[in-house]
């Protein structure tokens, strides 16, 4: 991959669509992980505003400290750049708390997973807002059009997706360009939505390279047939996952009324 070519593609496009859409610049949810932190600095490039927002919810420590270093050094870099905590911790538990309890545990814990992603998106959404600026998603192509491990209306409500066409691998090649903190760069990929350690490989059960391996595979026609051992695994997990999450990666279907029920 030609890195410092795709950078620069990559800003001039950000900064395109934010003038041509007459918006002042963008805001991003930094996590404290490698995508946001990247998509983070690309926005920062442009040099149009872009406000860095970070939304705890039970997060874990390190996480924090990840986005707080990452965003302090964005700001030593880029005057620009601007930020602020909301802590949605109080929100999320009253939220919580108007609920009952369920049977399925696992059920709720995931509906609960999808809402802090939820809550996250609005906020940006209120920032944007009252600053005329552009929701920057932070998804790459393995999660948004792959396996499609992102929420619906939460981390996937954005108004555009300038890494949606990165690979993880990518990724990574775009974030030792760019001078990421090896913190960011070394730290396990997770979605930070169940306020615990578990990576996005323990929840999906394979890592980023073997499903880049599925994906292109899957896009060469192949079948869980033509593989055995790991491979066969990793395979089935993509194309179950891809399947199960066709709906987020889709349009919405609209019922459209024939014609001549309208008369």
């Amino acid at each position: 991959m030609q890195t410092e070519k795709v950078v620069e593609h990559i800003v001039n496009w950000l900064k395109d669509y934010a003038t041509k859409a007459n918006m002042n610049g963008f805001v991003v949810g930094v996590s404290g992980g490698i995508d946001s932190a990247i998509t983070s600095a690309l926005c920062a490039k442009t040099g149009l505003r872009s406000l860095c927002v970070e939304m705890p919810i039970h997060q874990h420590h390190s996480q924090v400290t990840r986005a707080r270093k990452h965003i302090e050094a964005l700001k030593d870099n880029f005057a620009n750049v601007t930020d602020i905590q909301v802590d949605l911790t109080p929100v999320f538990d009253k939220f919580e708390a108007s609920f009952p309890e369920i049977e399925d545990r696992e059920t709720q814990n995931l509906g609960l997973a999808n809402a802090r992603a939820r809550l996250r998106m609005t906020t940006l959404y209120y920032f944007a807002g009252i600053h005329k600026y552009l929701v920057a998603g932070t998804g790459n192509k393995v999660e948004d059009f792959g396996v499609g491990f992102f929420t619906k209306y939460g981390d996937g409500g954005v108004d555009l997706s300038p890494i949606a066409d990165l690979l993880k691998t990518e990724v990574y090649e775009i974030a030792e360009y760019l001078n990421i903190s090896k913190k960011i760069i070394e730290a396990k990929p997770t979605d930070g939505l169940y306020g615990d350690s578990r990576s996005d490989e323990d929840q999906i059960g394979a890592n980023y390279p073997e499903l880049e391996w599925a994906m292109e595979q899957a896009e060469k026609g192949k079948t869980s047939e033509h593989f055995t051992g790991r491979e066969k695994e990793v395979f089935k997990i993509y194309k179950s996952r891809h399947q199960a999450n066709k709906h987020k990666m889709e349009p919405i279907p609209v019922c459209e009324i024939p014609t001549h029920l309208k008369k």
